[in-house]
């Protein structure tokens, strides 16, 4: 049988788990998967784009387990009414085939790229970072502020969004995490001022320049989030060249993110190095640097273990005959032979 967890099965065990204990348990989990880098088969993730949007497979596996997500990215389904970004996922056993579990991905992905984010700048921030400038407020944003808060020990938000319905959303929706201060900045510039991580999650298809030079001060970190496709990008080209640039997966980074246009030997680091000590993070306190993130299919593989673990543990889903059961694994058209009632039926 396959556990299958859906929207409401997540929301229930993230209730019962609490918000931030799932960021931080979630992270760990990430964190000691990037530290088995080289177990895993990993390629880029499959994508087929369109004008308004892109639905994409993200694959990946090692010895034990497969893990797939099924995600879309479309910004202009806010505008009908639906979400931007929806998924969901699989994890299934190597050695058999069988899948083990079938989940909901798309509150599952905000967390998990929180969590990343929030991880990503434990390595990379200024240890003392307690001011972070969040741009772009749309469905992502209390994640990743919560989560930079419960792991770094972030004290104060400062929004901008061109929508100021979103900023109004967001920051109702953070008066509910105690110590944590919360201010509306009137532009993109006085946001990013005096903060020591900027975080950009932004929605649009298109080669955006949210961040501009001038606004970017010695030590920053920049946590760019909403460049992850091609002809998507959030900071200016010059941001990017002087910078120290960690990326998750380097193929995968050259097609979808800020590096995208950049000279395919600029130089960057993957994650993974910087976890396991073979490359340090930031190299000097002044040094602006950069977690150009796209969001990779280990992290999807990390956050369904995690998922699969704590739903067991709490006994929450269902289970599914997603697959046949068979009294004869070579008999599978016993499924479809007449029953006792179907040919009394029939006579």
């Amino acid at each position: 049988m396959t556990r299958y967890i859906d929207v409401k099965d997540l929301t229930q065990l993230v209730r019962q788990q609490g918000l931030q204990r799932c960021l931080v348990e979630m992270a760990e989990y990430i964190r000691q998967d990037y530290l088995r880098w080289t177990d895993f088969e990993k390629c880029p993730r499959l994508a087929n784009h369109s004008p308004d949007g892109v639905i994409e497979l993200m694959p990946v596996s090692d010895a034990s387990l497969y893990a797939f997500k099924y995600v879309n990215g479309h910004p202009k389904n806010t505008q009908q009414g639906r979400l931007t970004v929806m998924a969901f996922g699989a994890l299934a056993d190597v050695d058999t085939g069988t899948p083990l579990l079938l989940s909901e991905m798309t509150l599952t992905t905000a967390i998990r790229t929180a969590a990343t984010s929030a991880l990503a700048a434990r390595y990379l921030a200024r240890p003392n970072s307690r001011r972070m400038a969040l741009i772009g407020n749309g469905s992502q944003s209390e994640f990743q502020a919560v989560a930079f808060h419960a792991m770094l020990g972030i004290e104060d938000i400062v929004l901008f969004d061109i929508d100021p319905a979103a900023t109004a959303k967001l920051a109702a929706n953070l008066r509910h995490y105690p110590g944590l201060r919360v201010t509306i900045a009137q532009s993109v510039a006085q946001a990013v001022r005096g903060s020591d991580i900027v975080t950009t999650v932004t929605a649009d298809k298109a080669y955006a320049t949210i961040l501009t030079p001038e606004m970017i001060e010695p030590g920053m970190h920049l946590n760019a989030v909403g460049g992850d496709c091609p002809g998507k990008t959030e900071l200016h080209r010059d941001i990017v060249e002087a910078a120290r640039v960690i990326v998750e997966y380097e193929p995968q980074s050259r097609i979808e993110g800020e590096i995208q246009h950049m000279p395919a030997d600029s130089p960057v680091v993957e994650f993974w190095r910087v976890v396991n000590g073979e490359a340090c993070g930031r190299e000097t306190s002044d040094q602006v640097t950069l977690f150009d993130s796209v969001g990779f299919a280990l992290e999807d593989y990390s956050a369904l273990r995690y998922v699969l673990d704590i739903a067991q543990a709490l006994n929450i889903g269902s289970l599914l005959e997603l697959v046949p059961d068979l009294h004869d694994p070579k008999d599978l058209f016993a499924l479809l032979k007449p029953t006792e009632h179907t040919l009394r039926r029939s006579a």
